[in-house]
């Protein structure tokens, strides 16, 4: 899809800069962002892509005018209203307001370090034979998809080898 989250290649967004050294976490409150989405993930209501779409879906001013962690935070409200677990009184009143629904599971603090490390699903089936192999000559399509593509704007209509 032609998110805002697609910049690679785009005009009027200057160079990127890495931070020298760059923190994992800028702020305090970055801490708590990653933790109550890992923590969140955990009840078993959506997959890394309901996830990532959440994300990539928010409004692209909205979008451009985030820090990372506040896109997270964000497509995690997303998530929680979608699934019933927090409604938008809720989230204006900062606080549970109305009756929602119970996770079906919920992250011990003592079952954090062993649940990270285990990692969670990530496996897709595979349906169909691939079509390419290493070494294959390819060009990739020029197309503005409605849905998710692993293929960035910088990168289509472009010849290459697999």
């Amino acid at each position: 899809m032609n998110g805002p989250q697609d910049l690679g290649g785009q005009m009027g967004f200057g160079p990127v800069a890495p931070e020298k050294d760059e923190p994992i976490f800028h702020a305090e409150w970055e801490k708590r962002a990653l933790g109550v989405t890992l923590a969140t993930g955990a009840f078993g209501a959506w997959n890394i892509d309901e996830s990532r779409h959440a994300r990539e879906t928010l409004p692209p001013a909205e979008y451009y005018s985030s820090s990372y962690y506040q896109i997270w935070i964000k497509g995690l409200e997303t998530l929680l209203q979608r699934h019933g677990f927090v409604s938008a009184a809720d989230l204006d009143a900062g606080k549970a307001v109305d009756g929602t629904a119970p996770p079906k599971r919920v992250l011990k603090a003592a079952d954090v370090a062993a649940t990270l490390a285990r990692g969670g699903p990530c496996d897709r089936p595979v349906e169909t034979p691939a079509r390419f192999k290493a070494g294959d000559k390819v060009r990739t399509k020029n197309f503005n998809p409605t849905g998710h593509t692993r293929l960035p704007r910088y990168a289509r209509a472009k010849s290459g080898v697999v």
